[in-house]
């Protein structure tokens, strides 16, 4: 892993090498340390200071607000108390240990939530993938992608169970953003989506949970091959 110290020094010989600028300052300056951040370039915890970044890239405070603004709704930089913004620490063990406790828990909620499900449990679902089919915006994907998901799980009739569930459906929230980021937009598994719903709908538990299971399979070991590459 690289030394945050030194990160923002080795951004700055790299600019010149990253191809032609984007059309507006704000598009240049995200999409620059977007690729600084998911190619390792910039260290997790680096600081990202806007009057350094400004004079960096040659712009204004502005557009490095906004730019830094679009990457904490990619899960790709945090605004830390007294310290500002800094590149998100994020690594493929924390991914694993979400996704392997999302594994553990969301197919036994699942199991519990089908049987009570009604037809407006299935309808606000629908919805919601409709939604999901036409947002662009990563931080509201995120969010309704959770919302998804614990519409299937919500008639489980367990509350603190639903809510240790809902937890790790959040925090899951943050590697979902950064894994499109890395990945693109295409990467949302809306048919897995639709095919947990068929079999949710039809009340086929022992199908929904397989669905959900590879579902999230799929999710982790997208994101483990991710880091591998980074390294």
């Amino acid at each position: 892993m690289s030394d945050p110290q030194n990160s923002l020094a080795a951004l700055a010989d790299w600019l010149g090498e990253s191809g032609p600028r984007p059309r507006t300052a704000t598009e240049f300056v995200e999409a620059r340390l977007r690729q600084a951040i998911l190619s390792g370039k910039l260290a997790p915890g680096t600081a990202l200071r806007q009057e350094e970044l400004a004079t960096l890239f040659g712009v204004s405070r502005m557009p490095v607000r906004e730019a830094l603004r679009q990457l904490e709704a990619q899960a790709l930089v945090d605004f830390e108390p007294h310290k500002g913004a800094v590149v998100t620490e994020i690594s493929a063990a924390d991914a694993a240990d979400n996704y392997a406790i999302r594994r553990a828990l969301e197919p036994a909620a699942l199991a519990l939530s089908i049987p009570s499900l009604t037809d407006s449990d299935f309808e606000r679902a629908e919805d919601l993938l409709s939604e999901l089919d036409g947002e662009a915006d990563q931080a509201r994907l995120g969010d309704l992608n959770r919302r998804f998901h614990l519409c299937l799980y919500g008639a489980a009739g367990h509350p603190k169970f639903l809510a240790l569930v809902a937890t790790q459906l959040a925090a899951g929230d943050r590697y979902l953003r950064f894994h499109l980021a890395a990945r693109g937009r295409d990467h949302m598994a809306q048919d897995e989506h639709r095919a947990l719903l068929a079999a949710a709908r039809a009340r086929d538990v022992e199908t929904a949970q397989a669905v959900l299971r590879r579902h999230l399979d799929v999710a982790a070991a997208s994101i483990a091959r991710f880091f591998a590459e980074r390294r």
